[in-house]
């Protein structure tokens, strides 16, 4: 996508991953940013996970927690009933990303899932007002 307005660092990703996520679905899903990151957030309970910790090292992006409550009835493009049913939301990844970006944040598109269904990943831009 193209975003000749957005400067960095007005990007933040949401992360979703299974416990089975490896550090080169993270690699790969963190490539199709369409800009700098300022950025990752996941789910808190997520947070220690080994692929996630070793992103956050090799990209040195802050990682936001994003506790369960927290998540319940944040609006995302993407409704999946499993994620509705264990999280209150339609997409881990897209609501984790719209928290972290604050207040009047957007997606950028919907969330996007690894080559291996081990992870997924979303993009919202911070409100520029």
């Amino acid at each position: 996508m193209d975003h000749p307005a957005m400067t960095a660092p007005d990007l933040f990703a949401g992360i979703g991953l299974r416990e089975a996520a490896l550090p080169d679905d993270l690699r790969d899903l963190l490539a199709l940013a369409p800009a700098p990151l300022a950025g990752l957030a996941t789910l808190a309970e997520k947070a220690r996970h080994p692929a996630l910790a070793a992103l956050c090292r090799e990209t040195g992006l802050p990682l936001r927690e994003i506790a369960r409550a927290d998540l319940a009835a944040v609006p995302t493009l993407t409704r999946s009933p499993g994620q509705i049913a264990r999280f209150g939301t339609g997409s881990l990844a897209e609501a984790c990303a719209l928290l972290a970006a604050g207040p009047g944040a957007r997606l950028t598109g919907p969330r996007q899932i690894a080559h291996s269904g081990r992870a997924t990943i979303a993009f919202a831009e911070r409100n520029p007002a």
